[in-house]
């Protein structure tokens, strides 16, 4: 799938609106990034892109990137370290089986979404929003 294709059925402004709300209920952050160049490993590059992003420099190391390759249909989910330890490996395949299911059936939307809300009401549960908190990275969907 082209790119372009795959943006114009995005309801961007949805996802965006997701990622803040479900970055009030927390400390943590979470961002999408959709890459138009042709990756084909995508966990590869997600993790690339995370360091590059600086996702790695939020306080409590609890930061997720949903990185999505249109152009060879994959994504991955990346946690920085402090979320890591605590979900583990189960956690991160449950998002992204739940999201192929979904991105499978052309729903690109409602898969971004329904990984934000998983990965939000985890990092809900686990990194609770702290005084003084602030949103640490931007919501609005980044790409290359």
């Amino acid at each position: 799938m082209r790119h372009d294709e795959f943006i114009s059925q995005l309801d961007s402004r949805r996802i965006e609106r997701t990622i803040a709300e479900a970055e009030e209920k927390t400390s943590g952050e979470i961002r999408v990034y959709i890459s138009h160049k042709e990756r084909h490993d995508a966990l590869t590059f997600a993790q690339k892109r995370f360091r590059e992003l600086g996702m790695f420099r939020t306080k409590q190391r609890n930061a997720v990137l949903i990185y999505i390759v249109p152009r060879t249909r994959q994504f991955a989910v990346v946690g920085d370290v402090g979320i890591h330890q605590k979900c583990g490996d189960a956690f991160w395949k449950q998002i992204v089986r739940e999201m192929s299911e979904r991105m499978e059936k052309a729903e690109f939307t409602e898969g971004i979404i329904c990984a934000i809300r998983d990965v939000g009401a985890f990092l809900r549960e686990h990194f609770p929003p702290l005084p003084g908190d602030v949103n640490e990275l931007p919501n609005k969907i980044a790409g290359d």
